[in-house]
């Protein structure tokens, strides 16, 4: 039997686990997965400390009257446009139909992340799928911060599973535009 090769067990290091090898190679931050990307790198900066340690107290004159049904209304209005918004998202509505009541940026950051989604579900976006679990808006609590701006944040289920969208939106032109959207 030429050929054959003759193992020695003394080439071994004499210790178990001297070496380390790692199982996986790291991640790079860029990785991200559709609408779950979050930022986990560290902040490098520490906190700035607040200007005042006073409370902040409204004036009488900053306090204003809002009509109620104006604000129901204002309300009924940001549910419907969070609802599409979470469709977009999904798949299942094309960002165009939010153009009229959406700002450049947040029209543009909406189609990036419809964009993702169907990328890492391998659809079309703005194409009717069937999907297992369809986003639904659970409530939404607006927030009036002068007149004619508005603060919306809503709680959307998937399912079992919830999210957070907040937006912004303020009246131009005699319509509500949404000028800041933010998911959690």
């Amino acid at each position: 039997m030429t050929g054959s090769v003759a193992r020695s067990t003394s080439s071994r290091p004499s210790t178990r686990h001297s070496t380390v090898v790692p199982l996986r190679a790291p991640v790079p931050v860029e990785a991200v997965q559709g609408t779950l990307a979050l930022d986990l790198a560290p902040d490098d900066l520490p906190p700035t400390a607040p200007r005042s340690t006073r409370p902040a107290t409204a004036s009488p004159a900053s306090v204003h009257r809002i009509d109620q049904r104006a604000r129901r209304e204002a309300e009924r209005w940001a549910w419907r446009y969070v609802q599409a918004v979470v469709e977009i998202v999904g798949g299942d509505r094309p960002v165009s139909q939010l153009l009229c009541w959406t700002d450049r940026q947040v029209y543009l950051d909406l189609a990036r992340r419809a964009l993702l989604v169907a990328r890492a579900g391998d659809h079309q976006p703005g194409v009717a799928r069937v999907q297992p679990v369809r986003p639904q808006v659970r409530s939404v609590h607006a927030s009036d911060v002068r007149p004619g701006v508005m603060e919306v944040s809503a709680h959307v289920r998937y399912g079992a599973r919830s999210r957070a969208v907040a937006a912004r939106f303020e009246e131009r032109r005699g319509r509500w535009t949404c000028t800041a959207l933010e998911f959690a």
